[in-house]
């Protein structure tokens, strides 16, 4: 019986060891995530983190790639301790006008060189950016990951709709309604006003519903009172007369 049990637990902590181990990648690729919110058509910071995956090795570069198709006119690295980064650009077909200026370049890259991720640690990049588009719900930003040791991951895969998540996927940037868009905020504040007097309204008739309540109850205890008196004046009387 004892060694069914320690065969059922050994059993198990292999089960377990093996879920860790398949799901480790899932949880370790490079991603992107903004500082606040990334508004459609607005400006904002984005972080690129980036962990070790390697126990024997550690990260030195990493290339970063803007979507062509949805080009950003203003891309601005942030210093970072021990890294350089290396901006590229490329020419634009169509300049864009960006507060009142022809912009004929936008930047496509940037890599970061110089560093050194560890193993069981991260590094983020702060990248502030804009403006960004007006008329998607995301964007992509295909990364290329390489190591002291000469390996190079390419988080470059898009996830399909209804498939399992790649086995490299590209980081991915949720954009969010543009500010001072939200036609739903706009309706409750208006209905505030509305929704206050009704709310007064109602506390003032409950407020008299609880004072009617409450001087109704103050009436029958006083008739009660009353009447008991009377009750023990009439039986003291009952008693003289027997007497």
């Amino acid at each position: 019986m004892k060694t069914s049990r320690v065969s059922f637990a050994a059993a198990a902590a292999v089960a377990a060891g093996s879920v860790l181990l398949l799901s480790g990648p899932a949880f370790a690729h490079v991603g992107v995530q903004p500082v606040g919110e990334a508004a459609k058509g607005g400006y904002a910071t984005l972080n690129f983190k980036v962990p070790n995956e390697r126990d024997n090795a550690s990260t030195t570069q990493l290339e970063v790639n803007f979507p062509v198709d949805q080009p950003l006119t203003s891309v601005m690295p942030q210093d970072i301790p021990g890294w350089t980064s290396t901006v590229e650009k490329t020419k634009l077909d169509k300049p864009l006008t960006v507060h009142g200026k022809q912009v004929n370049e936008v930047v496509t890259k940037v890599t970061w060189t110089g560093g050194k991720i560890e193993a069981g640690k991260f590094q983020q990049f702060p990248v502030s950016v804009g403006k960004l588009p007006e008329n998607a719900e995301q964007m992509v930003f295909k990364s290329i990951q390489t190591y002291d040791n000469g390996e190079v991951v390419r988080w470059i895969e898009e996830a399909k709709e209804g498939a399992a998540e790649p086995q490299n996927p590209a980081p991915v940037l949720k954009l969010t309604a543009p500010k001072g868009d939200d036609h739903h905020d706009s309706g409750a504040k208006a209905d505030e006003p509305k929704n206050a007097d009704k709310d007064a309204e109602h506390g003032h008739d409950k407020a008299a519903a609880e004072h009617g309540t409450d001087t109704t109850a103050r009436v029958l205890g006083i008739a009660g009172i009353v009447v008991g008196l009377g009750g023990v004046a009439f039986g003291i009387a009952s008693r003289r007369r027997s007497a």
